[in-house]
Order: C-alpha cells, then structure tokens, then sequence
C-alpha cells in the first residue's frame, strides 16, 4: 500500500520527493492560520476553529466542490491534535485498508501512542457496507476519520456514520481567496515560485482567479504551466506573466457538473424557480450551465415543460404548447442547436403571467381521491351506450348542453357526495378570461331562475 511504501523512505528522501510535487501540493498550508477561506466554519470563533484551539476533535464529514481546501484542512486538524495522519482513496482502497489502519490505531493507543486520524477522500466512493467497517470504532474514539466528498452526504453516506460524524459545508472559494493563494505561490521561496523572477500581470491573475471557478488546485496548475513553460532555457531576464499567457495555459474551462448528484438537481431547481419568478436572465444563464455542463437535453425539457403546466398553466396556454414544441425540436435537431428552442421556450415561460391554480386543483383532487371516499359516478353521468343501460337508470335524466343557446345548462356532476372548488383561477393573463366566462355563466343561471320564480 502506499502509506507502506512511504514508510520505507527516509525523512529526508521524502522531503527531496515533495519537491517535485505539484506546486499545488507544495504549496498547502501547515496551520490553520496560513489557511485560505471557509470562513463561516475556519475563521475566529467559529466551530471547526474552536473545535481545533480546544483539542476535541470528533469526527467530521468535509462536503463540497474540489480545490477548497478539503485535504489541506484534514492534514491541519490531524497536526493540531498531534494525530497520525492516514490518507486513504476510496476508489482505490479496500475494507483491509480499512482494518489495517484501525488495528494499528488500536495498538498504538495501547501503548500510550498518538491517536489516529484517517482521512478517506470520495468517501462516497465506499459503498455501504464499506462504510459500515468504520462505525464501532469511530464510536468508540478508536479513530478519528475525515472523509472528504463533492457529493451531499446526507445522501451519500450512511446515516449511522452521519449521526456521528459533524458536517462542514465548504463552499467554492472567492476570486479575493484565489488571489491571495496565487501571490502566495509567487512569493513564497521555499514551496512555490518565489525563487524565480517572474513578473506577473494583475490583469494575468484575476484572469485565472475568475476562471477557476473557486477551485484553487486548477488555479495553481494553470499558474505553474504559465510558468514552467516559460522558464526551460532561459538564462536571464525576468519571466513575464502576461494576459495571453495565462489564457494559453487554461485552454478551456472546465465545468463542473455532476449529471446524478446535487449539482444535477440544484441547476434544475435554479432554472424552475427563475422561470416561476418571471426573471428571462437568470433562466437563461441557468439553463446555459446545464447545456454547457452537458445536461440531457430531455431533462432539461421536460423541467420546461412541467414548469409550463405547472406555474403559467391557464394564465398563458401557448407556454405549454411552445414547450412541447421546444421538446420535439431539441430531440429532433440535437444539440447545439437544441439550445435555441430550449432558450424560447424558457423564456416564453419566465416571461408569461403566472397561476398554479390548475396545478392546485390537480394537487387537491388527487389528495381526496387518495385520503377521502371514493365517490361513486352519478346515474346520470354514467355509460348509456349498451344495452340494459337505461334498466340500471344509466344516463337517464343527463341534460345534453348544446341544447341551450349559451351552450351551458346548469346540473350536478360530482352528486351531492362532494361539493369543492377544486379550480379557481387568477385574475391574471388568460386566466383572468376564463374566471369571467365562469362566473357569466353563474349569472346568467341565476338570472333565468329569478325569472323562472317571477312567472312562476
């Protein structure tokens, strides 16, 4: 195993090895002083901090996106309780890696060793009973464990081991956090490039702090290349860091988006919520970031589609019609030329006046018919069309409504089991047309009664 190999070198081999290390990895900070954002669980006062300044520390699950500092701040902890650290991948380890490391926890903690700290990265990895191996002795204080994942534990990771572990949401560092790691890189001799003459344009570096999307390592990386590509042959003069530069050694931006977990869902929630909230700009971006992340395009039409039916419905009915034709247009050209009815058709719909009164009536009717009586089919209303129908009394005494000039003739269709106003439309878009027909109707009902009781 690795942490076996690395116990065969000595001290002074390994520090000759680190230095051929990614500046990234170089570069991580030994104390949480020195560490770079996460500020709202890292910073004065706050839990993890004061968790570290008070030696007891229990368990912790680290979550969020790559390149925030997950490992750094694992390795920190592990030091600041004077921990033996274990570093495990759970792509690539084994429940014997697993119990390996806790029989040797157990047998240093006999003999008046240090504790252990295992930090298992993409602890989401491990599959259930995987993680299960871990449970008695996380309890028990025989281990102290860190897993580190970008996927949300609470559906990831086992609940036991949840309800022992406390949580940290990391979030994607700032352009300011980048920046700070970025001249740190540049100035400091000993781990990053501070040995070099390097003259960096600030416009380089907010280049790359914006295009790292919050992740540190790809910023470093990207830093490294523009300056290692540079620095081979030359024999003086200073190494400069311009705009074009930098552009050249990130290439392409890498999107980060997983198409099964919470980034999948998230972006889907965020292109609903902003088409319900009638705003066409962040519809738009939000839709952009699955398109460009490599969303299916069905899943993204159908989140127009049921946004369509759901929160304009009646208000604006050609919303659900321009998102059905959005649906068979993207299947029928693909993308990239899906995006275009995708775009249309979610901005139809961020832009349409809004009512969830059809949804609401769905919602409540399905509720009685699952909750309440199941009613029956008044006589009236059921089958005629077979023989013996009007022997069962079938049909009879149904009023036909193309009889009335107004197209409408007022009769029972529910029986007297079950009076609710299931549909009540806005007064709002087309809607609003459709709540004045109904009540037209209403009126003109009440009206023929009052004359029917005058002559009467």
């Amino acid at each position: 195993m690795a942490r076996e190999r690395e116990n065969l070198f000595s001290r002074g081999e390994r520090e000759q090895l680190a230095q051929h290390a990614p500046l990234a990895v170089r570069l991580r900070p030994a104390t949480l002083d020195d560490f770079v954002g996460q500020l709202h669980f890292a910073g004065e006062g706050k839990l993890l901090r004061r968790m570290i300044e008070a030696g007891n520390i229990t368990s912790l699950i680290f979550y969020g996106p790559p390149g925030t500092g997950k490992t750094t701040l694992a390795r920190i902890v592990a030091g600041s309780i004077k921990a033996k650290f274990h570093y495990l991948s759970a792509p690539a380890a084994s429940v014997k890696d697993v119990r390996e490391i806790i029989a040797e926890a157990k047998d240093r903690l006999l003999t008046g060793g240090a504790k252990t700290l295992l930090f298992i990265d993409e602890i989401h990895r491990f599959n259930r009973a995987q993680q299960d191996v871990l449970l008695d002795d996380v309890e028990n204080g025989i281990i102290t464990l860190i897993g580190a994942t970008t996927e949300n534990p609470f559906f990831s990771v086992n609940s036991p081991l949840i309800s022992r572990s406390t949580v940290f949401a990391f979030e994607a560092l700032s352009k300011d956090d980048i920046l700070t790691v970025l001249n740190r890189a540049l100035t400091d001799s000993d781990k990053g490039l501070g040995q070099m003459s390097i003259e960096a344009d600030p416009k380089a570096l907010e280049f790359l702090a914006e295009i790292c999307d919050g992740d540190a390592r790809r910023a470093l990386t990207a830093l490294e290349v523009a300056v290692l590509s540079q620095a081979k042959g030359r024999k003086k003069g200073k190494i400069k860091l311009t705009l074009d530069i930098a552009k050249e050694s990130v290439q392409r931006k890498a999107i980060q988006y997983d198409g099964t977990g919470d980034t999948h869902y998230d972006l889907a929630s965020a292109l609903q919520k902003s088409m319900r909230g009638s705003d066409p700009d962040a519809t738009v971006y939000w839709l952009a970031r699955m398109i460009v992340g490599g969303e299916d395009l069905r899943f993204i039409a159908r989140r127009i589609a049921v946004c369509a039916a759901e929160d304009v419905g009646n208000a604006d009915p050609m919303a659900t019609i321009l998102a059905a034709s959005a649906l068979q247009i993207a299947e029928f050209v693909g993308f990239p030329e899906a995006q275009l009815p995708l775009a249309q058709a979610a901005i139809y719909i961020a832009c349409a006046p809004k009512s969830n009164a059809c949804a609401n009536a769905i919602w409540q009717a399905s509720s009685d018919v699952q909750s309440g009586r199941t009613i029956p089919v008044p006589a009236h209303l059921r089958d005629s069309h077979y023989a013996g129908a009007k022997k069962l009394g079938h049909g009879l005494n149904y009023e036909y409504p193309h009889k009335s000039p107004i197209g409408y003739i007022e009769q029972d269709y529910l029986g007297e089991h079950l009076e609710k106003p299931y549909y009540q439309p806005k007064n709002i878009g087309r809607e609003k047309i459709i709540a004045e027909y109904l009540q037209k109707l209403k009126n003109q009902v009440q009206r023929y009664q009052q004359q029917k009781d005058t002559d009467s």
